[in-house]
């Protein structure tokens, strides 16, 4: 099995496999290692280890000795270039492949956006900006909060919320040219009407064009550090129930438009008072380990069903419809630094630790080390997994969380500076 761009964060996808009998080979997409994951090498053995160099039909043969199933993007990074891979392999040899033609529309913002309304469902205003004056005038139209993105990037990265033209031009300046978090060089910014409603995440595995729902989950989000829609917590859903309907029934209409055939989804959807309407979707396994979390809750996850799409697809299409069933409510909750300089430590854990559906404390910022404010999902100091038989217990706990949290959770050394605004 080819993965490519694995490190780290998403070390499951091999490990599974590898339980599973298969062998992984690695391939990175890039020279140089992105700086997000510098440090953070997938810890799993692997046949191979190659490096992407820019040429598809010398890294496809470098990969033909293998005989793959198939090519997976281990992460949002890797996704084109396992779309260009599996279909410079398939045609010398029978694997799954979305191929290439709307490669693009499942990374670049605006063209997902562009695609999903072509094909009939609802999707955001939005323009392609090309300048100040332009934003300025669709924005003045638009009336209200308008979102500024990079068309590629994740986690939140990037993202700005505007209520005026003014702070719309003020974002696209600092957006424009700038490195994504996958240090990427900026190709361009995207201008989104503010979806209102709640969001939710939807992920799935497919094989065919049949599409089998993993799990739903339900964010919670606050407002803080200058960040509107900050997520704080994800709490998986059951699978039935009026929203999750809605939201499936849209989110699978939404992988046909845009060929997700074959593989892993991540979709994320605001349920607005209008209906369901996308944010993103990325073609590949879910972040912030929420397959971990699903499999402690149903005993399965998007892991373990993407395992089966490749090594078992009869299996996988004989039960791609069924329901998962979930043994106990399970979320997700992440830490909101308010402070930026050296972390001595964490005051509260003892309390953190005591909740009646504590589960295990992920600790990403250590005592010593340098921490920020919480901007997106690639800057939480510590994330939390919360689990019982109770969901009000549950939620109780995720309350308690957010009433732990705050200036005084962290015991911070404040970071001098120069004269020339550098930390000295």
């Amino acid at each position: 099995m080819v993965l490519v761009d694995t490190y780290a964060l998403s070390r499951r996808l091999a490990a599974a496999f590898i339980e599973d009998g298969i062998e992984p080979v690695r391939v990175q997409s890039t020279t140089e290692v992105p700086r997000l994951y510098a440090g953070k090498p997938d810890p799993n053995p692997y046949l191979a280890d190659l490096v992407h160099h820019g040429d598809i039909a010398a890294t496809a043969a470098q990969l033909e000795p293998f005989e793959p199933l198939a090519v997976l993007a281990g992460g949002e990074l890797g996704v084109e270039l396992a779309d260009a891979l599996s279909e410079q392999l398939s045609t010398r040899q029978p694997i799954p492949t979305n191929g290439t033609a709307l490669s693009r529309a499942r990374r670049d913002k605006y063209a997902m956006v562009e695609r999903i309304k072509a094909s009939g469902l609802r999707g955001a205003e939005q323009i392609l900006v090309r300048d100040e004056d332009q934003l300025r005038d669709w924005h003045q139209r638009l009336g209200g909060r308008a979102i500024l993105k990079p068309l590629r990037s994740a986690a939140n990265d990037g993202v700005f919320w505007c209520d005026t033209p003014e702070e719309s031009v003020r974002a696209l300046r600092t957006l424009a040219g700038r490195e994504n978090i996958f240090s990427e060089a900026g190709d361009g910014v995207v201008a989104q009407e503010y979806l209102v409603g709640a969001e939710y995440l939807l992920n799935t595995v497919s094989r065919d064009g049949r599409h089998h729902v993993c799990d739903i989950w339900k964010t919670h989000r606050i407002s803080a550090n200058g960040k509107r829609d900050l997520a704080v917590a994800c709490q998986l859903l059951p699978r039935r129930g009026e929203v999750q309907e809605q939201i499936v029934d849209y989110g699978l209409q939404v992988l046909d438009a845009l060929g997700i055939a074959h593989g892993p989804a991540h979709v994320e959807i605001k349920l607005t008072p209008q209906g369901p309407c996308i944010i993103e979707v990325g073609a590949r396994i879910s972040g912030l380990d929420l397959p971990g979390y699903t499999h402690s809750a149903t005993g399965e996850s998007q892991i373990s069903w993407t395992v089966d799409a490749f090594t078992r697809p009869e299996r996988f299409l004989e039960r791609h419809q069924e329901d998962y069933l979930m043994s106990r409510s399970v979320a997700w909750a992440g830490m909101v630094s308010p402070a930026r300089g050296i972390l001595r430590g964490y005051r509260g854990l003892e309390e953190v630790r005591a909740l009646e559906s504590f589960r295990e404390l992920h600790m990403m910022v250590e005592p010593g080390g340098s921490i920020a404010p919480t901007v997106d999902d690639s800057t939480y100091p510590l994330a939390v997994s919360l689990a019982h038989e109770v969901d009000e217990v549950l939620l109780r706990d995720l309350g308690t969380l957010r009433w732990l949290d705050g200036q005084g959770f962290y015991d911070v050394a404040e970071v001098a500076t120069v004269a020339d605004g550098q930390e000295s």
